[in-house]
């Protein structure tokens, strides 16, 4: 594996004071230093802070970016849509035929193709009415491949439906509309997704940014924690600080140097601000990222010409 100068995850959300990142560095002795999360900030300019702070530690310096949202469409709706492949429809949403793609339905007889996401409110809202205006039998044939049960977690919600604790339509339009499409548009040939635009270590290899789709609670299995939700809770003080605990004897192991201020957030288990959750899922899903620039496991992706081109997938899930 290529490896990049800088390993980023931005845990994302729809709220822009929930969205934290946290950033391993690879210093000039090749040495890697996790840092404290922070706070992902103005999104316009956030791929070309990375960049340059890359470049600052090392010229030529690679970024790899991982964010917490779907990167992808079901394919049996891309079919039905008329999509080919998931990059080549992303610039289009949000313009001409597309206009309202971004603007979630209010009422039943607005979703369509063009216009996916399904209900802008709750209040009588019900999943039948966007399988209606998606023509599809049901809800199941909306998720992804990469989203189906697993023997550790159940399966995932659908994009399209924005309604639900597990919903995450609302922030894949956040992401999609104003930083993966502007950032591709305005810096063409320069960004990779992974896996649209091929294999991981060769866009590390290329490009000075790869994004890839990266999951706390999938990063929470892959590490060891097993799978949030099972006899412990991400939202426990109590239960992120034993896993924290865990998590630096990872670290100590991966030779991974920790900035003082991480080690102090992980031996409380970032403590009980507002905060701490998303900060523990940035942090979480930096490390299992590290696992796969590292070697230790594979990306995951399967030999699946719709998966590589419509639907994306998890760094890290086993197929």
């Amino acid at each position: 594996m290529s490896l990049p100068t800088l390993i980023v995850h931005a845990d994302w959300s729809v709220k822009p004071e929930k969205r934290w990142m946290s950033v391993i560095e690879r210093r000039k002795n090749g040495r890697f230093t996790a840092c404290p999360p922070e706070p992902v900030g103005t999104l316009g300019s956030l791929m070309e802070r990375l960049v340059d702070r890359a470049h600052h530690i090392r010229p030529g310096g690679r970024v790899f970016l991982g964010i917490d949202v779907p990167i992808g469409l079901p394919s049996a709706y891309a079919a039905k849509a008329g999509i080919g492949t998931f990059l080549s429809a992303l610039p289009r949403f949000g313009r001409g035929e597309w206009e309202d793609f971004y603007n979630v339905a209010a009422r039943p007889e607005e979703i369509s193709h063009l216009r996916p996401f399904y209900p802008l409110r709750p209040g009588g809202a019900r999943q039948q009415h966007l399988l209606r205006g998606l023509d599809v039998p049901s809800m199941e044939v909306l998720l992804r491949r990469v989203e189906g049960r697993t023997s550790d977690r159940p399966a995932a919600s659908t994009l399209f439906w924005t309604m639900g604790a597990r919903q995450v339509g609302k922030a894949a339009i956040s992401a999609w509309r104003d930083l993966l499409a502007p950032t591709l548009n305005e810096r063409p040939g320069e960004v990779a997704v992974w896996p649209f635009d091929g294999r991981l270590d060769s866009l590390i290899r290329e490009h000075p940014l790869t994004v890839a789709e990266v999951y706390p609670a999938e990063a929470c299995v892959q590490l060891g924690l097993g799978p949030p939700g099972r006899r412990w809770s991400k939202r426990s003080a109590q239960d992120r600080t034993v896993h924290c605990g865990a998590l630096t004897g990872w670290a100590q192991a991966r030779a991974l140097h920790l900035h003082p201020t991480l080690t102090a957030c992980l031996e409380n288990g970032f403590g009980d601000r507002p905060e701490a959750e998303d900060q523990f899922d940035s942090v979480v899903a930096l490390f299992s990222m590290l696992e796969v620039v590292q070697g230790r496991r594979s990306a995951g992706v399967p030999d699946c010409a719709v998966v590589q081109s419509v639907e994306g997938w998890i760094l890290g899930q086993q197929p």
